[in-house]
């Protein structure tokens, strides 16, 4: 599948979903339909190249199937219909869908709906608005394959009686928490991919910021939904500068930031600022904060590692988690020395998903490195080497190795 292909398709996919379920009401037929259409784009799109309107075009198609299936089945589909179906007795027209009425994030709350768990509205919706293949979202969220499929079926069955509708502001907050979680999940599989050629997947990141201004825009900016877009906006202004003509992966100390878009690192920390004033402090606005730290210097020795450092110490008591201390112990490394550093690390060995993770092998490597333990960093690269699953990290991965050998 050409870039151009696959970055098509996966920015009509959900919108032609979400427009099918805003039309009919059921959500796992209007997904079966629409997967059924991808494998027609998949063909045809490739052989003729991309419609002029994408979306519509899959919207005509998964239509056509979900009406061919309820004549093939006509007894059966009439009695779910007469149940709790909203679908018209026709086709959906294509050409009701505006390309301005976006129901992207209506998609995105149904996934996030109140009868499903937590870990289901996150696994549905990285699969339904963000794209992501099975194997991707169990990559994201560290578990198999099958508990993935298992919950993304269980999601599908319990959301056959939803109905597709906006919340009120009350059940905003409620499910508030789980829509973010979900669009940063997106966001990170962007910014590094858990696997495949490429460091980053730029269009996926993309499409998650786009979403996030599409929430952020619904819901009046509030702190956190304000915290995560500007988290978003100042990470994906480094995306030119993280990569090399070849693809390979520059590290953060070995970037030109010229190339960092100055004027969304500029959108970003005016977002940070102004949430910051707003109240109540959340986890995405600190490591919004951080990041915003982190774009102002012109290189890592000018970093104000110290302010790093104490903005991830209150983040580690508003949200404590694994991740949150790995980043926590560079920065500490930077400021109190590697050895500091390292023995946090360390103490993360045990933990039950980062313990044998190759972003925690990879950090304690480069703190023995910087701690000039060149045996020490050559066996942690190894053991990350042999974890990450991205073709963009073995390649730094082993370039730090054969440096280390010289």
């Amino acid at each position: 599948m050409t870039a151009e292909l696959e970055a098509a398709i996966r920015a009509a996919a959900p919108r032609a979903l979400a427009a099918l379920v805003r039309r009919y009401g059921v959500f796992d037929q209007c997904e079966d339909a629409v997967q059924e259409a991808l494998v027609d784009a998949f063909v045809q799109w490739r052989a003729k190249g991309v419609p002029e309107q994408p979306i519509g075009w899959l919207i005509s198609v998964a239509s056509r199937r979900m009406m061919d299936g309820w004549r093939r089945d006509n007894a059966r589909r009439q009695r779910e219909l007469n149940d709790h179906l909203r679908a018209p007795a026709d086709e959906y027209d294509p050409d009701d869908y505006r390309e301005d009425a976006d129901d992207t994030v209506r998609l995105l709350v149904l996934c996030c709906h109140p009868a499903l768990t937590p870990a289901s509205q996150i696994a549905l919706t990285l699969r339904s608005v963000g794209g992501l293949t099975t194997a991707e979202v169990a990559a994201a969220l560290l578990v198999s394959e099958t508990t993935v499929a298992q919950r993304i079926s269980r999601a599908k069955r319990l959301l056959k009686d939803a109905q597709f509708e906006l919340p009120t502001a009350e059940e905003y907050d409620v499910r508030l928490r789980a829509v973010l979680h979900v669009l940063y999940l997106i966001f990170n599989e962007g910014h590094t991919a858990s696997a495949g050629d490429s460091l980053q997947r730029v269009d996926l990141a993309a499409e998650a910021l786009r979403i996030t201004r599409l929430l952020h825009h619904a819901v009046g900016g509030s702190g956190e939904v304000s915290g995560l877009l500007a988290l978003m906006i100042l990470t994906h202004a480094r995306r030119d500068a993280r990569t090399g003509p070849g693809g390979n992966l520059i590290p953060a100390d070995r970037q030109d930031r010229t190339r960092w878009y100055a004027d969304e690192i500029a959108e970003g920390t005016r977002l940070v600022e102004e949430t910051l004033r707003s109240g109540a402090v959340g986890p995405y606005q600190l490591e919004a904060a951080i990041a915003a730290v982190h774009s102002e210097a012109d290189s890592v020795e000018t970093t104000d590692w110290e302010q790093i450092a104490g903005l991830y110490r209150i983040l580690q008591q508003v949200d404590p988690s694994p991740m949150v201390t790995l980043g926590a112990a560079v920065a500490i490394a930077m400021t109190d020395g590697p050895d500091a550093g390292i023995a946090i690390v360390e103490g993360l060995a045990d933990d039950r998903y980062l313990g044998d993770h190759h972003r925690r092998l990879s950090v304690l490597a480069h703190l023995h490195e910087l701690a000039g333990r060149p045996d020490l960093a050559r066996s942690n690269y190894l053991a990350a080497l042999e974890r990450t699953r991205n073709a963009a990290e073995q390649n730094y991965l082993r370039d730090r190795i054969a440096h280390l050998i010289k």
